[in-house]
Order: structure tokens, then sequence, then C-alpha cells
């Protein structure tokens, strides 16, 4: 009798299951689906991207496949990414509320929905962070006294190699925690190797087979499963983050901010008790989301772009003869020197589109019943993007597959950026930091530049170019060579 209930509801639960894997009418097309499982075994886990790009070939740009009973709609090629982000964007700018994302940056601001208290938070971010000076003198002065940190590192490398991965990420979260905590931390400070591995750890997991696990099957997620770390290491931070609100509430003066959250505090006092979105729990998790994005992105960044000229020593080559012609004798690099640095300018953005940091963006969510490229899709349909597709899309750069500047260089050798550059997603839910990345990395490439050659290890045999799949991509860990310029050396000597 109990056999026989108990098959009964398994019977049940799988006639349930295959009617909800049946795709509504007019849906995206994909995959056969199974029962309970729904494309589960279309995947491999460990590689979405590729797996996406497979589906992709069959089923067209807009495609659909189920994780589990739920269906995700994958956007591909810049026609139908500007559609949804751009031409329709409020109806695509909602974020799923029920991931391991999401779940992790509970109260955050760049999972939150779409909504009354996303809107105010990010109307906040932008006109704090222009008062706390992007795009400014200001910002600059900031992001060159920290390279002036990460040149010592290398000098004392010089005749030996060493591995630039934490030094990038080190300077990358020391930049971020200047506008955010008004201070630098020494690169063997615990804070800043805390929060830095806990990032990495984060971000391996985040696009991999646990989350896909966890979003796909929720009866597992109070099991002791790998997931379980991602929820230690961003409590770990909390902690930490709770710490520096405290010692910030004992040592501000209201209306005389210093950093972000001085001017969280600020707007708090304002607010007062008047139920407003803000909160200082909001306030911990805001930052280290911000955090994060400001640091993880930027590092991996930086090192695809050293890998890459280390290994095309003639882009390398090139670069530093534009910037010895532009900056002669200054003392350094200004920002406004990108207008004069054509060559430059190209091989940063084609770093950021081979880099492709984050490559399926953050997950969107449609906020209303809406259509794309014809397709119906229902209030609440997952979506997620897959920049790769724009990022190496035919028929939209010179050199798709390749690593090459010339995909942002006209006949003349001007400066051009085509449309289907949109490494930091487009629309109303278009990354926060953008400005930021951008002064970084262009201000950090040309300074290392400008004082050494990077050089690849005799020993270190073909380099590796396929990335680390996770939440962000990251470069296989390398090992580089660092000497002084032959004319930093002549430099120095006329100076003498």
């Amino acid at each position: 009798m109990i056999v026989s209930f108990v098959l009964l509801w398994i019977c049940v639960f799988v006639f349930i299951s295959c009617f909800k894997c049946q795709r509504p009418k007019n849906f995206p097309p994909g995959p056969p689906t199974l029962p309970i499982l729904g494309n589960l075994l279309n995947l491999s886990l460990n590689n979405p991207i590729g797996d996406f790009e497979r589906l992709r070939k069959c089923y067209g740009n807009i495609f659909s496949v189920y994780f589990g009973i739920k269906p995700a709609v994958i956007i591909n090629g810049v026609h139908a990414m500007k559609e949804a982000m751009v031409t329709k964007g409020a109806d695509f700018a909602g974020r799923p509320q029920n991931i391991l994302i999401s779940h992790l940056t509970h109260k955050g601001m760049i999972l939150a929905d779409y909504g009354t208290c996303w809107k105010e938070h990010r109307r906040f971010a932008l006109m704090t962070l222009k008062n706390l000076g992007l795009g400014k003198l200001s910002m600059e002065q900031r992001i060159l006294g920290e390279i002036q940190c990460t040149m010592e590192t290398l000098e004392k490398s010089i005749g030996t190699t060493l591995s630039p991965q934490v030094i990038f990420h080190n300077a990358a979260s020391n930049i971020i925690c200047q506008v955010l905590f008004g201070t630098r931390y020494d690169y063997d400070d615990n804070f800043i190797k805390v929060v830095v591995q806990c990032f990495q750890e984060i971000s391996k997991m985040g696009n991999g087979r646990w989350a896909m696990l966890y979003n796909s099957v929720p009866m597992i997620r109070k099991l002791p499963l790998p997931f379980m770390k991602a929820f230690k290491n961003v409590e770990t931070c909390k902690k930490l983050i709770s710490h520096l609100i405290t010692e910030h509430k004992e040592t501000r003066v209201p209306g005389q901010p210093r950093d972000f959250l001085d001017c969280y505090l600020d707007e708090l006092d304002k607010r007062g008790d008047d139920g407003s979105s803000f909160s200082e729990d909001r306030l911990i998790v805001f930052v280290l989301e911000l955090h994060f994005a400001g640091t993880d992105t930027t590092s991996n960044t930086l090192l695809t772009g050293f890998l890459y000229l280390m290994t095309y020593p003639h882009i390398q080559e090139r670069c530093q003869q534009e910037i010895d012609q532009v900056l002669e004798m200054k003392d350094h690099v200004s920002y406004d020197d990108r207008h004069n640095m054509p060559y430059m300018q190209a091989v940063i953005h084609e770093v950021q589109r081979v880099a492709n940091a984050v490559p399926l963006s953050v997950f969107h969510r449609t906020t209303n019943d809406t259509k794309l490229m014809g397709y119906f899709l229902p209030k609440g349909t997952l979506v997620i993007q897959n920049l790769n597709s724009v990022l190496q899309e035919e028929g939209q750069w010179k050199f798709p597959q390749e690593f090459n500047p010339e995909n942002f260089l006209n006949d003349h050798g001007e400066f051009v950026k085509p449309e289907a550059f949109m490494p930091f997603s487009a629309g109303p839910r278009m990354c926060l930091g953008e400005g930021l990345a951008r002064m970084e990395l262009f201000l950090i490439m040309v300074t290392l530049l400008r004082k050494f050659n990077f050089i690849w290890p005799e020993d270190a045999g073909l380099p590796d170019y396929t990335p680390i799949s996770g939440m962000t991509l990251s470069p296989k860990p390398y090992r580089m060579k660092v000497q002084l310029r032959a004319s930093h050396f002549s430099l120095i000597q006329e100076e003498q």
C-alpha cells in the first residue's frame, strides 16, 4: 500500500515536471527536455559558454534551455542584445530572485529586482561616485598612487620571474577600497588577503556546476555541498565590512563624507525612519558587491592584457612607441592622453573584448510579458546574455577569432568602437563601474608599459589562452619576466 502510494506520487511529480518543461506557445526553441532534469544533460556544467555556442548553431540567436523545470532564454548576437537590453530595456531589467547569486547577495543591489529600491540605490551610487571623483583628476591621482606601489613590487622582481595574479588583484582591490572605505591596504594586510581570496572562490563557483545544480534542484540547497563554502565566504566578508562601518560611525563628521560608506551613512541620517529602502544591512552587501565588481573584472582584464602583450611582443613594442611619443618628458600619464593614443586605446579595448570578463553578464528577468525578435517571453522569464556571441560575432569584427587591435582601428589608424563592443552589457542595468574600469585600465597599462618590458619566460612553454570559467573569466595562472626599458634607463641618466 505504501509502495503504491509512493509510486503514485512519483508519477504525479514526473507528470507535473513534464508539463512544466513544455515550452509555451511561440517561446524560443531549444533542445528536447527530460522530466525533472530539463536540459541538464545537454549541458556540461563546466563550460556553459561552449554549450551555449553549440546550441546557438542549432537553434539560432534566441533559444531556450530548462534548468530542471525552470526555463531560461539565451540571447545571442548584437541585434537581439540591443533589442532586449536597450530598446526594451525596462522589460528585461529584472533580476532572478531564486538562484545562488541572488541568495548570496540578499539585500544587495546588483542582483536586486527592478523597482523603487533598486532605482533609488542606483541613482545614489551614480551621484556618489561622481562626487567622490569618478572621471576627475582626484580619481586619477588615487589610481596613479596605487600604481606606484605596483611598480615598486615589480621592480623587486627584476631579473627573476613572478606570478602577477596577486599583484593585479591587490591593485584593483585597493583602488576601489579607496573609493568605498577611504583607505588603501598593504598587500600583506589580512583584510585585503581575505576579501580577495573569498571573491576568487565565489567567482569560480558563480556559473559553474554547483551553481547550476543549486539553481536547478532546490531540494539540495540545505545539503553540505560545495556551494555552502560560498555562503561562508560571504559571511566572512560581511563581518569585515560591519567592522569598517562601526569604525566609520566613530570617526565620521556628518555632512563631511570621506568615502562611499560616509555618504551612505549621511543618507541614512537624512532619511531617518521613513520606511526607506536604505538600511545598514543593504549597505554591507552593496559595498561588497561594488568591491567584488571593481576588483575581479579589472584584475582579470589586466592579467589577460599582459598575457597577450608578452606573447605578442610586436604589439607591446608599438604601444610603447606611441606612449613615448605622446608623453615625452611628462612625469606621468593623464586619462586625457588617451585621445592622442589611438593604438593604445585599440589595444586596451581589444584586451577587454578577448578577456570577456563577465561572459554571461549578470542574469536578467523579464518584468512584463514581452516579445523579442518575434518570440513571446512571459513575465518572470530568466534571461541570460551570451556576451561571447557579441564580442566574437562574425560580420561585426575584422578578426573576430584573433587578438588583433585592428578590430578597433579604421583605415586611417583612428580609434573606432563598433556597436558590438559591450563588455559592460547595455541598457538600464549597465555596469555601474564602467567609467572607473576604463580609467584604471588605461592608466595602469600605459604607466607600466612606459617603464617596463614584459617578457614571456623562456622555460614557460607555449602560452595557454584558454580561460578558467566561473562567474568571471580569468586566465590560467602564468609567470612573467619584467625588465626596465632602455628608454627608462636613459631618462634616469638625464635626470641625474
